[in-house]
């Protein structure tokens, strides 16, 4: 049975935005609060959206967006968002950190979206938390920041603070919310407008299975890519992985050929190098560093493997002017 509507005042939420911002997981967001102020027939909650400076700002898909005011001029408000994507560790800046901190202070609940978890983080406001972050920048956040507890799950809430993945999963988060404040009965509804099958749970995971996302049901190579994707840093002998998997040398090498369309030996370097670009794109380590967390003992032999792969060598992917692709 849904909770009685209360008397008090709605709870008041603040969107801050940085430039290159992933649209998805902002308008998930917001559109849950929307959905449950429609659904119940009452203002449950408020938000605005600031930037830094209350100029209008461009998300990763290109879309400008007017805030409601700058950080500084903003409402006082319950709870605090933080929305990035492309090139956090771009985005942050003395005055963010100042006043997320001094929220913090006054007793404002932090959260943060898709990569916002990196501005939480670099403003020293995750320490002793339980994070995640979107599953493709889990690697690169927990090089920048070894000493935080990084999970991937679809979203962590831990006392006063909560971040959430990316894409759709704010969708799921807010309904959390909605259900802790008002029932789960409002949650269903909000949850039902948005054709959203089923509320999902913080444990679960962020990706599909590999099944879902190679197409193939083969058990065996399925336990097989597993292990490579875990053993990045330390790489397996082939043997070894085909061995695990119940599987001869030559019986594997058929079932990448007829699945994949490659060889067990160049989809697992694919892994490896695709680890690597990332890392170099999103953390300060050093190339060599970078290697060795790629399972490449020599910076010539790894150098050589990426220009193989990418058409251009490692260092290349450190410069600013460097275009990356659109995060969800």
């Amino acid at each position: 049975m849904a909770k009685p509507l209360p008397e008090c005042s709605p709870r008041r939420f603040l969107f801050v935005v940085v430039p290159e911002f992933s649209m998805m997981p902002y308008t998930a967001a917001i559109e849950a609060l929307r959905a449950a102020n429609r659904e119940s027939g009452a203002d449950l909650y408020h938000w605005q959206t600031a930037t830094i400076d209350g100029d209008v700002v461009a998300a990763s898909n290109r879309t400008r967006i007017a805030p409601d005011c700058a950080l500084a001029e903003a409402q006082a408000a319950d709870v605090i968002v933080v929305c990035s994507g492309l090139n956090a560790e771009r985005h942050g800046s003395p005055a963010l950190f100042a006043a997320l901190r001094r929220a913090a202070r006054m007793g404002a609940m932090l959260g943060s979206v898709c990569t916002g978890t990196v501005l939480l983080a670099r403003a020293g406001l995750l320490e002793g938390y339980r994070c995640t972050i979107h599953w493709e920048d889990v690697a690169s956040f927990a090089e920048n920041f070894p000493a935080l507890h990084v999970t991937t799950r679809l979203f962590e809430i831990d006392r006063d603070r909560f971040t959430c993945s990316g894409g759709t999963a704010p969708l799921d988060l807010m309904l959390h919310f909605i259900e802790r404040d008002y029932g789960h009965d409002l949650a269903l509804e909000v949850a039902e407008l948005m054709l959203h099958h089923g509320m999902r749970v913080s444990e679960e995971p962020q990706r599909l299975s590999l099944r879902e996302r190679t197409g193939l049901a083969h058990a065996k190579l399925l336990d097989a890519l597993a292990r490579m994707e875990t053993a990045i840093e330390t790489p397996e002998p082939i043997e070894a992985i085909a061995a695990a998997a119940g599987l001869s040398p030559r019986q594997f090498e058929r079932l990448f050929h007829d699945h994949l369309a490659t060889t067990p030996s160049r989809h697992y370097l694919h892994l490896r190098l695709k680890r690597a670009r990332h890392l170099l794109q999103h953390t300060s380590a050093p190339i060599m560093q970078v290697a060795l967390s790629t399972g490449f003992a020599s910076a010539a032999h790894f150098a050589k493997c990426y220009r193989e792969a990418f058409g251009h060598p490692p260092r290349v992917e450190r410069r600013s002017d460097k275009v990356e692709g659109v995060k969800a």
